[in-house]
């Protein structure tokens, strides 16, 4: 496997909110993440960075994920503990009231990838298939797209494009979505935040992970996409590659 992250405060935002990472357990298995925070007075960066930093500490002691139920379980339950960890502490912290934030997780593993999420940050997955949105938005617009009420084209330029239904830390408890797909060699998982996804079209995101070149570098050229895109937001990522570990280097 290969990986990298990257995240840019983008050209407007004074802040970057946005955290994440890629981190390697006792197996080598991969977790990747990518959380978009939100909430006054800076607490929407207290939220995200708190999400991964206790995700990385627990994966990283963690071993033995052999099979998708595992995997599905393990994310299940440390993302509900994260949501006890950040609802406490805007409760005891006035400065932190409201504070939240989206994530999208991904476990990578020589067999299968399980993905979790709450919120708009996106899990793409580019396969022999194509290039396929593996999440789904918990948002305002995209309920009215779910339902008919709007179509996809209308969503991109909708008002109210930024309301969740549903963020980490918010509430006492938290719903989210966890689906498990098949990972194989040549695969790439791409995570990222809505400063990505706003902002530069699936299409463009195909075409810049097929491209010759390091991961590092698709990534750069993602960034600078969004940000020539206007770049309002901050933009996060993380790719994770399935090589054969003779092939880690290329």
């Amino acid at each position: 496997m290969k990986e990298v992250f990257q995240t840019d405060r983008g050209k407007v935002r004074l802040h970057n909110e946005d955290a994440g990472g890629v981190f390697i357990n006792l197996d080598g298995d991969r977790l990747a993440i990518v959380a978009d925070g939100m909430g006054g007075h800076r607490a929407g960066d207290v939220a995200s960075e708190m999400s991964v930093s206790h995700l990385k500490q627990e994966w990283e002691k963690t071993k033995g994920i052999k099979d998708a139920e595992t995997a599905e379980t393990w994310l299940e339950e440390h993302i509900k503990k994260v949501n006890e960890i950040l609802f406490d502490h805007a409760l005891s912290h006035t400065e932190c009231d409201g504070m939240g934030t989206t994530i999208v997780a991904a476990i990578a593993t020589s067999l299968f990838a399980t993905m979790a999420n709450i919120g708009d940050s996106r899990g793409y997955i580019l396969n022999e298939s194509g290039f396929k949105q593996i999440t789904e938005d918990h948002s305002l617009v995209n309920e009215l797209v779910r339902t008919g009420q709007i179509s996809k084209e209308d969503a991109e330029h909708h008002p109210r494009k930024n309301v969740l239904l549903r963020a980490l830390g918010t509430e006492k408890t938290v719903e989210m979505d966890i689906k498990t797909i098949t990972f194989e060699e040549g695969d790439l998982l791409l995570l990222c935040s809505d400063g990505l996804s706003n902002k530069v079209s699936e299409t463009r995101m195909k075409d810049t992970l097929l491209s010759s070149g390091h991961l590092e570098e698709k990534a750069k050229t993602l960034i600078s996409l969004a940000n020539e895109n206007g770049g309002e937001d901050n933009i996060t990522l993380a790719i994770v590659e399935f090589l054969e570990a003779s092939e880690g280097g290329m």
